[in-house]
């Protein structure tokens, strides 16, 4: 990693709350970026704060961070793209971003913006993109590597006093409890479907909704429940939590889609939806 420059941040106006409502065990808020097209909330702390990724009315992506009612952006110096996608409870925010003139999915460059407001690099040494999904709060960082494409070059990754990653291709580190030790994510398995794992030490385990025609786990928190995303055999996309012993299917009420991508300690998740219109809203569910 190397320094670069203090990040952008600009304060937005108030949330915009859409609905509270409630399902699977949660209440949900529904929340847009103001101005936003689309919201997509990607991760949550224990404090509540939130990060994500929206498109303005240009159709401009920029990172986000949601404290209580007030949402400021977050766009890497001179990029085109950014997209803010984890944060930990000490409010260290990692992510990714798109040059001028990169186009599609990569290639993708990582970031580090510090509790102090200092900005890293986050670059895997000899590799063309770095997406840093996930930051513990003992600074370790989660996410993958890959090169021109998303598909054989790509590796799960994490970051603790140096750069390592698996041997397994197609794979994606999403997230991890606070020691380290229980790290999940998803890869493609070799029937071609997308499975989510789970990594303890040296053990890897496939995770997978039963009846799925996909699973992804994106994070995980310190009770080790696991959140992520799944295909079903009509191919409707849901949100689910994985307890160690059964999977809860989780929807917001009236949505066509739901992703989760986040959970915090106390339990609570974030993602977004799509709704009966096909626009695509931030939401926050917490626990009771």
């Amino acid at each position: 990693m190397r320094v670069v420059v203090r990040i952008a941040l600009t304060v937005l106006l108030a949330s915009t709350l859409v609905a509270t409502v409630k399902g699977a065990g949660l209440v949900f808020t529904v929340f847009d970026v103001p101005g936003a097209t689309t919201t997509n909330a990607q991760g949550i702390n224990h404090q509540g704060d939130i990060v994500g990724t929206f498109l303005d009315a240009a159709g401009r992506q920029h990172g986000f961070l949601r404290s209580g009612s007030q949402f400021r952006t977050i766009d890497f110096p001179g990029a085109q793209a950014s997209f803010a996608r984890g944060i930990n409870d000490a409010g260290d925010i990692v992510g990714t971003y798109q040059r001028p003139g990169d186009t599609g999915g990569i290639p993708q460059h990582g970031f580090l913006l510090t509790r102090r407001g200092g900005l890293l690099a986050v670059d895997y040494p000899g590799h063309l993109n770095t997406i840093p999904q996930r930051i513990l709060a003992d600074g370790t960082i989660l996410g993958c590597y890959h090169d021109n494409d998303t598909m054989g070059s790509m590796h799960g990754m994490q970051f603790r006093r140096g750069f390592a990653a698996i041997d397994m291709a197609m794979s994606m580190h999403n997230g991890a409890t606070p020691d380290g030790e229980y790290i999940v994510g998803l890869f493609t398995d070799m029937d071609g479907r997308g499975k989510a794992y789970v990594m303890e030490g040296s053990s890897f385990s496939r995770l997978e909704v039963p009846g799925a025609l996909s699973t992804a786990a994106w994070d995980v928190n310190p009770s080790r429940v696991v959140v992520g995303i799944y295909t079903d055999a009509a191919g409707v996309i849901h949100g689910f939590q994985y307890d160690g012993r059964s999977f809860t299917r989780v929807d917001v009420p009236g949505a066509s889609v739901t992703r989760i991508f986040g959970i915090n300690d106390r339990g609570d998740v974030v993602g977004h939806f799509v709704d009966a219109a096909g626009r695509t809203h931030g939401f926050v569910g917490v626990a009771q």
